[in-house]
């Protein structure tokens, strides 16, 4: 079950998921199946996850080549405590993420997800709903500008949305890059391209890529048995701080009062420890594979306690 994508940090990530013969992980991104193809070989079972029938369509090889060890789901990976429990699947021994836009995806032009490529801006992960397009017309110029601050943390957010709203109607991924150097005066020897972030502000958003994660970060913590391993990869500040976030709460790691505050109330029973440094790749990796330059791996385990009440952030 060799070849095929190989996703970043991987040799890093299996190391961090221990797998052995005979234990189960869930793969909650399976994009061309790398992370699955490595835990398949390691001899684990794998329950994968994907919201893009493209990538279903492209992993039934790989079902079939697994003899009966590899279960692939056609669902957002937020959904992954119910799809397991109700497969009687958990708990499980490892859970892995790799949060964002697929290799797959970004460089299939017709997708509309990359700046490059001319077609029209799509950006859908599940191919269902409202495209990015239909956003940009319909939506009006404080609603853009907000998704711009917030999912891209473009600092002139305003004066791009105004750019936008006076382009429309929006037709095009090198309509709307355009549109968006020439709203912040872009030249082409720049070193950063701001159509790359604008084009993930409006991905994130349209995919509810945060929400997603918040919300498959607890289904993991459901779903995980004493001593499992949660993995998760992420490639932009906003999702590593809510990772970071979510295994600082969890972990009791939270900052206690001061002489200055006063000490905070107790809170659960930590539901997770041993939260490892994050692990960023290797130059060499790097150089292999340059999207891999923003790359962060987080890693921790799941302690005997209940899962939490709470959501992310709470």
């Amino acid at each position: 079950m060799s070849g095929g994508h190989v996703p970043v940090l991987l040799a890093e990530v299996v190391a961090a998921l221990a797998p052995v013969p005979g234990s189960r992980h869930v793969d909650a991104t399976f994009g061309a199946g790398g992370y699955s193809r490595a835990l398949l070989e390691a001899g684990a079972e794998v329950i994968a996850f994907d919201r893009d029938p493209d990538a279903i369509a492209g992993g039934r090889a790989i079902v079939a080549a697994a003899d009966g060890r590899l279960t692939l789901i056609h669902a957002v990976f937020s959904s992954l405590g119910a799809e397991v429990a109700a497969r009687g699947l958990a708990p499980v021994d490892g859970v892995t993420m790799d949060i964002g836009v697929s290799s797959m995806q970004l460089d299939n032009g017709a997708r509309g997800f990359a700046v490059q490529e001319d077609a029209l801006p799509d950006m859908r992960m599940s191919q269902e709903g409202e495209t990015a397009a239909a956003f940009l017309n319909s939506a009006a110029e404080e609603a853009i500008a907000h998704v711009l601050f917030y999912y891209g943390e473009e600092p002139r957010s305003r004066r791009v949305a105004r750019a936008i709203v006076a382009a429309r109607p929006i037709t095009g991924t090198v309509q709307l890059a355009n549109t968006v150097r020439a709203a912040l005066g872009h030249k082409p020897h720049d070193k950063k391209d701001p159509a790359i972030r604008v084009f993930q502000a409006i991905r994130i958003h349209l995919n509810r890529e945060l929400d997603e994660l918040a919300e498959g970060l607890v289904a993991a913590e459901h779903v995980l048995r004493p001593g499992g391993r949660l993995a998760v990869v992420t490639f932009h500040s906003l999702e590593d701080r809510l990772v970071k976030q979510f295994l600082r709460s969890r972990s009791g790691a939270e900052p206690g009062g001061s002489r200055h505050l006063p000490q905070a109330a107790a809170g659960p029973v930590p539901s997770f420890e041993g939260v490892a440094r994050p692990v960023r790749p290797s130059d060499a990796e790097i150089a292999a594979n340059p999207r891999a330059r923003s790359a962060t791996l987080r890693v921790a385990q799941r302690t005997a306690a209940p899962a939490w009440q709470q959501g992310v952030g709470q």
